[in-house]
């Protein structure tokens, strides 16, 4: 069970009407072989509702991790992430306002392992020797470019074509998430954030602020008010997390303590 310190932050930005962002992460510490869920939503802007989507997205995705006794389940994201593809998706034809979409990104972090699941264009960064390491592909056009190696990686940031998702929540009946684990060390810092930031954050400088800040709250501020700074054109959102400590690992033979995430929550929406 690791010790993790945490902090998020969001912010409408200097363009938008509404912040169509949510953001989410636990208010508590949690006990001893309980894992923690944290999870960054962008509703998209070209689709009615953006708001409603992204945090209809982050609820649902807690709802099914949270199912099996109350006891967070990893092997639950996907369904949690199809279920939440599903709602988006039926609540947009009861509102009857045209499509409804959103993308989502989350970690389960439990015991040592990372647990990354993640659709659309918000990013997972892992912060490790003084090195920024994205962990997620966004699912865009530019994305799809750079994967083909018909651009260069450092021509996303500036692309036209940047925001033009090719996956999300909501948008179809079925969604394909990427799903991806790795193994924590002590002193990782993590850091979701939604596109608001990473266009006009480079990944160095994540590592930087992370580095250069004395507390974990200090991480997401900073790099919510860089992105202001540099007047980002979208909704700013970062969740920042700090591995403190790694410890023994809760014994496999022992049931693991029931840990209600619908009461000991905090998600900031807006």
């Amino acid at each position: 069970m690791p010790v993790i310190e945490s902090s998020g932050s969001s912010h409408v930005g200097p363009v938008r009407q509404d912040n169509q962002d949510a953001i989410y992460l636990p208010n508590v510490r949690c006990p001893p072989g309980a894992g923690q869920l944290f999870a960054v939503a962008d509703g998209m802007g070209g689709y009615a509702h953006g708001e409603v989507a992204s945090s209809m997205a982050i609820e649902k995705l807690i709802e099914v991790v949270n199912r099996d006794g109350l006891r967070p389940n990893p092997k639950n994201l996907r369904r949690g992430v199809e279920s939440a593809n599903l709602s988006v998706y039926k609540a947009a034809g009861r509102m009857g306002t045209g499509q409804m979409g959103t993308t989502l990104t989350a970690a389960y972090i439990l015991e040592d392992d990372l647990h990354l699941i993640h659709v659309g264009d918000c990013r997972a960064y892992l912060i490790r020797g003084r090195q920024a390491i994205c962990l997620t592909s966004d699912h865009t056009t530019v994305g799809d470019l750079v994967r083909m190696k018909i651009i260069s990686a450092d021509k996303v940031r500036t692309h036209s074509q940047r925001s033009i998702l090719t996956k999300a929540i909501g948008i179809g009946l079925f969604v394909q998430p990427d799903i991806s684990q790795i193994k924590l060390q002590e002193k990782d810092c993590l850091i979701l954030c939604s596109d608001g930031v990473w266009s006009v954050v480079q990944d160095e400088e994540f590592a930087q602020v992370a580095m250069e800040s004395s507390a974990i709250d200090q991480v997401s501020r900073r790099l919510v008010a860089l992105a202001l700074e540099r007047e980002t054109d979208d909704n700013v959102s970062v969740i920042a997390i700090h591995i403190r400590e790694l410890l023994p690992a809760w014994s496999k033979e022992s049931k693991r303590p029931e840990f209600d995430w619908f009461k000991n929550r905090r998600q900031i929406v807006r």
